[in-house]
């Protein structure tokens, strides 16, 4: 009887274990209603997005945001107000957007592909992919360059030739498995990066240089509507291809034994979700430049607030990496007076604070 009550008391440390690791397994909301979470999230990227539009060496209400963004809509944004919003900020706030969800939902696939939460969608060797194409282009053919499509589509394909040699490398007859998958993404990568130091030091043009670093560390400041436009449709395919891999990701979260067994085939289930990763850094590094810590950061403050399954952390995750993305991009547009920091710093600087957080919590959650 005294054994009984002994095991039943609050002081038991694995009775006490038991119950903190129930209440974290749905995470720091897990009691808020799921579509509430969501709507709040979706407001205040819409408000932050308007705000957003309206902050800049030109002052916009929210209301004359909303009023220049229904002009542009029926081509009369041409001038004054309208023109600021229409035609230079909005299409940098939509860019924001699409590269913070992009990241972060990519974020999400590679950390369950490698098994491991402290992976982003460079561990695959994308970004230097990325970084060697567009270096390549400024290089090559110069600075003037950079302001058209040449950049991007160089920097997409470059994205695109890695993600295709990590991918062949890694694969075998059984499918794609997450250790090689990690040390070939990780092997390409440098070799890549190499391959874009010499090209950066071989090169004699300062102003080359100059753009290649200030590339390399992440800008939005080229944003217009054709970039909006190009980026917009492969973004919004992969992402709403999400849904249809929430139960395998559960499953491969789960280990390879686990989902075998639960009927999904590891190695193949993992080339599906490779491909929509690839994708989705591929076109967001080639219109944004290499923007660190959104997808490392964002899907493991997900699952912090609402929890492990994946039904719950995408939605979340994108729209909290929308939101960082929008956030740091307005800042480093506006903190300093006439000069522009490259984004890259800024989620870096946010993102470290929050990612040490990350891991501390989920240290005290053991």
């Amino acid at each position: 009887m005294a054994a009984d009550v002994h095991r039943l008391t609050p002081a038991d440390p694995h009775h006490q274990e038991r119950r903190h690791q129930k209440r974290r397994s749905s995470g720091l909301l897990g009691r808020t209603p799921f579509p509430l979470t969501v709507l709040t999230l979706s407001v205040l990227t819409v408000a932050a997005a308007v705000c957003a539009v309206g902050i800049g060496a030109v002052a916009i209400a929210p209301d004359q945001v909303l009023t220049a963004v229904m002009r542009g809509m029926h081509g009369t944004g041409t001038t004054g107000d309208s023109f600021i919003v229409w035609q230079l900020r909005l299409p940098r706030v939509l860019e924001a957007l699409l590269v913070g969800a992009g990241l972060s939902g990519a974020g999400v696939l590679v950390q369950v592909l490698v098994g491991n939460q402290i992976a982003d969608p460079f561990t695959l060797g994308l970004s230097s992919g990325a970084s060697l194409g567009a270096v390549t282009v400024i290089t090559t053919l110069g600075v003037g360059a950079a302001a058209g499509l040449t950049l991007p589509l160089g920097a997409f394909t470059g994205a695109a030739a890695a993600g295709a040699t990590v991918f062949l490398c890694a694969t075998s007859l059984s499918g794609l498995s997450a250790s090689r998958l990690v040390m070939v993404g990780i092997a390409v990568g440098h070799l890549l990066s190499g391959v874009t130091s010499f090209l950066i030091l071989r090169t004699g043009d300062s102003e080359a240089t100059q753009q290649v670093m200030y590339w390399l560390l992440g800008s939005l400041s080229g944003a217009n509507w054709e970039l909006v436009r190009i980026a917009t449709p492969p973004v919004l395919a992969m992402l709403l291809a999400l849904p249809l891999l929430v139960r395998r990701l559960d499953l491969l979260a789960l280990g390879d034994g686990t989902a075998a067994a639960l009927g999904i085939h590891p190695g193949r289930t993992r080339i599906g979700v490779f491909a929509v990763a690839a994708v989705l850094t591929g076109t967001v590094v080639a219109i944004s430049g290499t923007i660190g810590f959104v997808g490392l950061v964002v899907p493991n403050l997900a699952r912090m607030l609402v929890g492990g399954l994946h039904r719950r952390i995408l939605p979340v995750a994108l729209l909290l990496g929308a939101l960082l993305m929008l956030l740091a991009d307005t800042a480093a547009r506006t903190l300093l007076s006439g000069t522009e920091l490259p984004v890259g710093i800024l989620t870096a600087a946010i993102g470290v604070p929050a990612f040490i957080l990350v891991v501390r919590h989920a240290g005290g959650a053991r």
